[in-house]
């Protein structure tokens, strides 16, 4: 018989995967960036700043929820991994 408190999972691995999360949408934000009325320089600012910022706030996020968790994420993502989940629901 499993007790509540061992379903729940602790508070720093939930905030790990938010930060993974945050860190998606933060990498979804520069492809708006192009499109606001700000200077070149500051575009080009914006832009790496947000990729770098989605970066770090990923790895951070990685570090909490573990190694392994961290990497079924990264390859979900990973546009080279589509194909093959298609292939492989094709072939059976």
């Amino acid at each position: 018989m499993q007790t509540d408190s061992t379903n729940k999972k602790p508070l720093v691995y939930k905030i790990g995967m938010a930060l993974i999360i945050s860190s998606f949408i933060i990498w979804v934000i520069p492809v708006g960036i192009p499109f606001l009325p700000l200077s070149g320089k500051l575009k080009v600012i914006s832009i790496t700043s947000c990729l770098v910022l989605a970066e770090i706030t990923f790895w951070i996020g990685a570090i909490m929820v573990g190694k392994e968790v961290a990497g079924k994420i990264r390859k979900y993502f990973n546009p080279k991994n589509w194909r093959r989940k298609q292939v492989e629901k094709h072939e059976e």
